[in-house]
């Protein structure tokens, strides 16, 4: 009887499983969708999403990630800025906002989200150096080359062993304010990292020449 009735229990649940083949699809997923890099399919869902639930502050944030990967700038900016609204602390929110504003030349307004995203942010976070580079380039646009050297400095001291670029943009900050020997530390560590790296050997021969030129 018991095997009678499991038989015909499974045979029901297959039935409605192939009337109904949707039954078992997965909802696609935004962040997915993103992290291989199909912004605008992911933007098409973070956008249904937000009809359903305009409160959803994660489809805010997939939704901007996605649209900063489409380079769409202005778009990103205005939807942090909604997304903000519903939660004004999401140190997500905030990094987007200033990266858009970044990208945007917005100097003055991505610096202080730039700021906000650091006094903020969890301990350990992984955008914080980021954040200190963009920082440092802002400061590069202003000519503040000294203000370009603290934030630089402090972005390869949240990882000083991963980008050559980093190290490179910190040796030209302090060689601009005359640091020669401190920007070749940094130029010799750009190099130590990516040994191909053009602009830092062509930084560390300037530095090297300015030296000896003082000597």
């Amino acid at each position: 009887m018991k095997s009678t009735f499991k038989k015909f229990f499974l045979s029901l649940i297959l039935s409605s499983s192939l009337a109904s083949p949707l039954l078992f699809a997965q909802k696609p997923d935004a962040l997915a969708l993103y992290r291989a890099g199909k912004y605008a399919e992911s933007v098409a869902i973070c956008e249904q999403e937000l009809l359903q639930n305009p409160k959803n502050v994660n489809s805010y944030v997939v939704l901007c990630w996605s649209l900063v990967g489409k380079k769409d700038y202005a778009k990103a900016e205005a939807k942090a800025i909604e997304g903000r609204n519903i939660s004004s602390t999401d140190t997500r929110l905030i990094e987007i906002l200033a990266e858009a504003k970044y990208y945007q030349g917005k100097n003055n307004g991505a610096l202080e989200y730039f700021q906000l995203y650091i006094a903020n942010a969890p301990q350990g976070a992984s955008d914080i150096g980021f954040a200190y580079f963009y920082m440092g380039e802002i400061y590069i646009r202003q000519a503040k080359y000294q203000h370009a050297d603290m934030a630089f400095s402090a972005a390869v001291h949240e990882q000083p062993a991963k980008y050559a670029s980093w190290w490179t943009r910190c040796g030209y900050a302090r060689e601009m304010v005359g640091n020669y020997e401190s920007a070749k530390v940094a130029y010799e560590k750009a190099l130590s990292l990516d040994r191909s790296f053009v602009d830092a050997a062509r930084g560390k021969e300037r530095v090297e020449a300015a030296i000896a030129k003082n000597l």
